[in-house]
């Protein structure tokens, strides 16, 4: 099914890759002050260990000034070259080759270890509008201080065992502020004309080839499309590109999109599923015809049918995929024996990977939370010391996780879902405006079940007495929540629905439209959005600082900007207080003011939701063990429901 995608390609002087999947440099937040850990390593050995063809170690700063979070690894002394061995060993194990990430961010920084404000350099005093930092400009002296650590670092890279280095000159990072007009505003050899706003990028691949000698891979990672107003042209990119291959120091191009400088840019770093598949793969076509080198290309390539229609057009020679690797790490081991079908999907809602990440925990993934606790919860998958019958009540992600683990260590699972469909809430999220994807998460959870031979009995509500008539040993609570319904002065008058009755087409709603959201996240977004692009007058009032304020950034940052161009209003800081037929009243949530909205036709509630709990209530005192999950024990989001059902399903009451 994949002829292109699992041959095998030659990288520099004589490196072959067994084939052309990419885990590509992304920071994982599992480095500890600096330095690769057990857990980095038991991470990347899970993808190795599934047939991953070539992983890129994330971002190692060069220089003290490249710290951007406090988490990163740093390959700026000989400390670091332990560490890297012991990656280096665990992955080529696998036949898997390894490259590191040299990294300079100039103003890019994000926080400091102590949470002041950094001290950032840059080729100008050019401030970036997402960070929102003000920058030192770099001195010649520190120019060659930086240029020697990037070659230092590279060096230190071979010596641990590593097969290649990429430079980090993507996303408005040091090497392309060099690049890019708006930012360098430097009148010496460095800024103006385009061979010298390219000349620091250039040394520093001349410095690094000097230092390694040839049989050591050297790549370039690059935007293409840096999506900001204020970005490098594309096609001074492609002058770059042609030109830095003309001189012969790089063994590829890397290419991906977006820039960290702005929030607009910043989206393209780890695209939300509203952007199609493999949507950077036209301007990697673009460098492929003008380089000698292989090209890489990332961007939304989440299946390997996709990746390899990339290959076969000639987009690109290879494709990161590492969110599909994050998702599933035995993706390309199932891709190559056929089994395409068992393949988790990632469905970018950017939850646990980089929503994580910019919270500053351990990456993972909803669907997949084994995903960074390789060495924990993913440990424990064990087989079962003896068979037990099982109960799972409820269809959602919980419970289908629950139920496909236990089964996968041995156990007897019965699954009973009280509806025709699997799948609880994540059926209302895939009905919103570019969400569809999001309903992936049921295909691969029962999948999942298949695979595992849990016994699926839909239409089927668990009850007390089903319990007492075939005695299962435990029985798993997972049935969910529904839309709560606050008590308010005037509910009886206004023409009040909630989110849920919208999604489902079970509201006649108005043209002049109030959504009360408690909870800033997906779902008062994805209504006024479904809303709006029906013609209806939206306001959005949400109780918190922002719409989206729980949402992963770039998800947010997305979502907003849609909601601006279909001119919904966004009202933060509303507390609902009351409504009658025609206005709804808010509480300002800090003044305490009186808000009010009015020629309202409907109020659209989305305020929260309370668990479902009645067949715990049924079965207290019956003497079956009892164990509740997902938001039946408290309502939040899929992936505290999924990481429920991994985490009990791993228990050793279960081994």
């Amino acid at each position: 099914m994949f002829k292109v995608l699992f041959s095998p390609l030659e990288l520099g002087s004589g490196l072959s890759l067994p084939n052309r999947i990419v885990s590509t440099g992304h920071d994982t937040v599992m480095a500890h002050h600096g330095h690769v850990t057990d857990r980095l390593i038991a991470y990347h050995e899970a993808r190795a260990k599934g047939g991953v063809g070539l992983i890129i170690a994330q971002v190692a700063g060069v220089h003290h000034t490249a710290r951007y979070t406090s988490h990163m690894l740093m390959a700026d002394d000989d400390s670091c070259i332990a560490g890297y061995r012991a990656l280096a060993d665990r992955v080529h194990a696998y036949g898997t080759k390894i490259f590191g990430q040299l990294f300079h961010p100039g103003r890019e920084i994000m926080e400091t270890d102590d949470g002041t404000a950094p001290v950032a350099y840059a080729p100008s005093a050019v401030p970036n509008s997402r960070f929102h930092v003000m920058p030192v400009p770099l001195s010649q002296a520190m120019i060659d201080e930086i240029i020697a650590g990037y070659a230092s670092s590279a060096r230190r890279l071979q010596e641990a065992g590593l097969d290649g280095c990429e430079i980090v000159a993507s996303h408005g990072y040091l090497p392309a502020q060099f690049l890019n007009p708006h930012v360098n505003r430097r009148d010496d050899c460095y800024g103006g004309s385009l061979e010298n706003r390219m000349r620091f990028l250039s040394e520093v691949a001349a410095a690094i080839r000097a230092e390694v000698g040839q049989n050591f891979v050297v790549g370039l990672r690059i935007s293409g499309d840096e999506r900001d107003a204020e970005a490098i042209a594309a096609q001074e990119v492609l002058d770059v590109c042609k030109a830095l291959d003309a001189e012969g120091r790089l063994d590829y191009f890397h290419v991906i999109a977006g820039n960290s400088a702005s929030l607009s840019g910043a989206i393209h770093i780890v695209p939300p599923m509203f952007y199609e598949t493999a949507y950077v793969a036209p301007f990697a076509a673009l460098v492929k015809a003008i380089v000698t080198k292989p090209v890489i290309v990332t961007g939304r390539i989440n299946q390997p049918q996709i990746a390899e229609t990339v290959l076969a057009n000639g987009q690109a020679d290879l494709c990161g995929m590492t969110r599909a690797l994050i998702a599933d790490p035995d993706m390309p081991n199932k891709a190559k024996a056929g089994k395409a079908d068992d393949i988790r999907a990632c469905i970018a809602c950017n939850q646990a990977c980089i929503g994580h990440f910019h919270k500053g925990y351990p990456i993972s993934c909803i669907q997949f939370p084994e995903t960074g606790r390789e060495t924990t919860l993913a440990a424990r998958k064990t087989p079962a010391r003896s068979r037990q019958k099982l109960f799972v009540a409820g269809g959602g992600p919980a419970g289908m996780k629950a139920a496909a683990v236990l089964a996968e260590r041995g156990h007897d699972v019965t699954l009973f879902e009280s509806a025709p469909q699997l799948g609880g809430q994540a059926l209302l999220a895939q009905l919103l405006p570019g969400r569809a994807e999001f309903g992936g998460i049921v295909t691969n959870l029962t999948r999942e079940m298949e695979i595992a031979g849990v016994t699926i009995k839909r239409n089927t509500r668990l009850d007390r007495e089903t319990v007492e008539s075939e005695r299962p040993d435990v029985v798993i609570v997972a049935t969910g929540a529904l839309p709560r319904r606050p008590a308010f002065e005037g509910i009886e008058d206004a023409h009040t629905v909630t989110a849920w009755q919208v999604l489902k087409g079970e509201a006649n709603v108005g043209g002049r439209v109030v959504i009360a959201e408690w909870k800033p996240d997906w779902i008062g977004m994805g209504v006024a959005e479904k809303l709006a692009r029906e013609g209806r007058h939206v306001r959005l009032c949400v109780d918190g600082l922002m719409a989206g304020q729980t949402l992963p950034f770039y998800v947010r940052d997305e979502m907003v900007g849609r909601l601006h161009k279909l001119g919904v209003e966004i009202i933060p800081y509303a507390r609902l207080f009351g409504a009658d037929e025609n206005t709804v009243y808010f509480q300002h949530a800090t003044s305490g003011e009186a808000m009010m909205m009015e020629e309202v036709d409907t109020l659209v509630l989305s305020q929260g939701h309370e668990r479902v709990s009645d067949l715990v209530d049924a079965l207290e005192g019956y003497g079956v063990p009892v164990h509740v999950i997902g938001d039946a024990l408290s309502p939040r989001s899929a992936e505290e429901a999924v990481l429920d059902g991994l985490k009990l399903a791993t228990l050793d009451v279960f081994g």
